[in-house]
């Protein structure tokens, strides 16, 4: 389908075109941005007006677990490693094929409606996974998580292995890449062959890396280093490694990631609500990292609404440095797009509404009574717009929500059965 939209108030977030540009039309053809300029004329199949609302690229989630829809609400009272052993780990042995599915298209409603078009994510019965994603349209980057705790570490690299061959460049929206759970579930050999692997197929490493000050210390005494930065040098070397929360960093172990390509994934609300603490990440991105967002699991992070968590990004910052010009709030809006478009290699593609781009943008209203009057747009997006405010969301060029309501999916349909999932498996 041929799409134009009228009109619109554009942020782009390219830096070859002004931060806003008003009354801008935007012509898609075969997935892609063909045109973007005043007054388009050409016939298409759609005309979306887009009088007074704002068009900007979909929001790009770069660490969650999709499935863990089901699990939302399930920690108060549990540490983290508490949390994974007696709570959700029993739960999650008890998850069949069908279960996945669900609770995948769950999280993949929620993402639709909150603008997020791209979510980078970790976990297992991948396969269900990414049919729920080719069936609700959004973009995903998955894995099949590698940890070898119950002596199964070779069968998760072989399954990932058939993942790369089945899906690699083959579907659009679809790419893989070699998520490793975390130091302190693998040891040394198999980390080394999660990397060769990496290495054999050019994929990106997604690893949680320094969530709390527990796992710190299991690095640091499981590898024998002095520092959990040790390990990330010596076995990731010239692989581009995503590294998820990194919470314990000092200034120092901070500076030495940097020169390497180490992407961060940062979770604010996951972090607070397992108590983790708030990772530096004004002094991160001043240090040349490439910093960008993620929701974590709804378990943790309670929810996939990005824009809560650029609010979220952007208050702990300014409230730990103690300085209000800390992140400003275009620069957090480029940390939802920009950066993670680049975190997971995808920046050719998406996090920036260009010609020639693939069109993952989403359609904003802003005639609320919490965003009148609009003195500043992007604070508006960062501070007070909500998941409610996506209007329309368009992934690869298809609309996958116009008006509210989600195509191709019976939504109550989806609540019951995962209603029924969690009954069934506490």
């Amino acid at each position: 389908m041929n799409i134009l939209i009228k009109n619109c108030n554009l942020i782009s977030m390219s830096n070859k075109r002004e931060k806003l540009e008003e009354d801008i039309d935007i012509l898609i053809k075969d997935g892609k941005i063909e045109n973007i300029n005043k007054n388009i004329t050409e016939k298409v199949d759609k005309i979306i007006y887009a009088n007074g609302k704002i068009v900007m690229p979909g929001l790009i989630n770069t660490h969650a677990h999709v499935p863990m829809s089901i699990f939302r609400e399930t920690l108060d009272g549990y540490n983290l490693q508490d949390w994974l052993e007696k709570k959700i780990w029993p739960m999650e042995d008890k998850l069949n094929i069908e279960d996945i599915y669900y609770a995948s298209l769950l999280s993949f409603i929620e993402m639709i409606k909150t603008g997020c078009t791209t979510i980078n994510d970790m976990y297992f019965i991948t396969e269900e996974i990414i049919k729920a994603a080719l069936h609700s349209g959004v973009r995903l980057q998955t894995t099949r998580t590698l940890m070898d705790i119950k002596n199964d570490g070779e069968s998760r690299l072989k399954e990932l292995e058939e993942l790369i061959k089945n899906y690699d460049s083959k579907e659009e929206t679809i790419t893989l890449n070699i998520g490793i759970h975390g130091f302190y579930t693998t040891n040394a050999p198999y980390i080394e062959k999660c990397a060769n692997l990496a290495r054999k197929y050019n994929k990106i490493v997604h690893i949680h890396f320094c969530e709390n000050s527990k796992e710190r210390e299991d690095i640091i005494k499981g590898y024998s280093v002095q520092s959990p930065v040790e390990v990330i040098k010596k076995y990731f070397k010239g692989l581009h490694v995503v590294t998820a929360h990194s919470v314990k960093l000092t200034k120092e172990e901070i500076d030495e990631l940097a020169s390497d390509n180490v992407h961060i994934a940062h979770c604010p609300v996951s972090n607070l609500k397992l108590g983790c603490g708030i990772a530096n990440v004004s002094y991160m991105m001043k240090n040349g990292i490439n910093v960008s967002i993620g929701t974590d699991g709804q378990g943790s992070g309670s929810n996939l609404d990005m824009f809560e968590a650029m609010k979220y990004t952007a208050l702990l910052q300014k409230g730990i440095m103690e300085n209000p010009k800390e992140l400003p709030a275009y620069e957090t809006i480029k940390m939802a797009t920009v950066n993670g478009a680049k975190a997971l290699g995808l920046e050719g593609k998406v996090g920036t509404i260009e010609e020639n781009k693939c069109a993952d943008l989403i359609i904003l209203n802003l005639d609320t009574v919490i965003t009148v009057p609009v003195n500043n747009i992007f604070s508006e997006i960062v501070y007070n717009i909500k998941g409610t405010n996506v209007e329309t969301s368009i992934i690869n060029g298809k609309i996958v929500m116009e008006n509210r309501v989600v195509y191709g999916i019976n939504e109550k349909d989806i609540y019951k059965k995962c209603n029924e999932i969690i009954k069934r498996i506490q």
